[in-house]
């Protein structure tokens, strides 16, 4: 289904170059005269800002992220939320025998809720104190799972000694050891451990 519709948008934007404007792309026309053999280059389709994970759109995301550097300096805190497929949301809904990786769109739609509950409890519940602007981008990882990387930018600037009260580096009592062990603490990886998942 997503891949039809991808083809439909791809199709859309192709159908409709006239109305992007594209025979004002100065840089693209030099490029074309300055080549050889015009006819080795097939059509040029020009792909328009709004086409998420294109070329201009990652572009102006990127000037988006500038700006904010230019303006606040750098962020107070960089945050990765990494999606867990152990989470109930996700298991209960898998039938037996199937794996996480057969439902990316279940992993998709989990993985957005929980980061939106997250987002909320940092912007609305003010666990770090209250946010200045924030910026995250989500990518997937090799084995088929997303994360997020989230810069904030606070009001009140977090204290170096703070930042254990936030994000302890210690292994905490047992009620939470053994979920500290299984989520947060990696290794041994490499060729002898191939059962790992590092």
């Amino acid at each position: 289904m997503a891949a039809k519709m991808e083809s439909e948008r791809l199709g859309f934007i192709k159908l409709n170059q006239s109305k992007f404007r594209t025979d004002s792309y100065i840089h693209l026309r030099d490029g074309l005269r300055s080549d050889g053999d015009p006819r080795n280059l097939g059509k040029p389709c020009i792909l328009p800002s709004s086409y998420t994970g294109g070329p201009r759109y990652m572009h102006e995301r990127t000037q988006d992220a500038m700006t904010y550097v230019r303006h606040y300096r750098r962020p107070d805190l960089f945050v990765t939320f990494t999606c867990n497929p152990k989470w109930v949301e996700i298991t209960r809904e898998l039938f037996s025998g199937q794996q996480y990786s057969h439902r990316p769109d279940l992993i998709d739609r989990v993985f957005r809720l929980q980061l939106r509950k997250l987002m909320d409890l940092i912007l609305k519940g003010q666990v770090f104190g209250r946010v200045k602007c924030h910026m995250y981008t989500v990518e997937w990882q090799k084995r088929g799972l997303p994360h997020a990387h989230i810069l904030l930018w606070l009001n009140d600037k977090v204290d170096a000694n703070k930042i254990d009260d936030f994000f302890p580096a210690e292994i905490p009592d047992l009620a939470l050891h053994e979920i500290i062990k299984n989520n947060m603490i990696h290794g041994p990886c490499g060729a002898n451990y191939e059962k790992r998942s590092c």
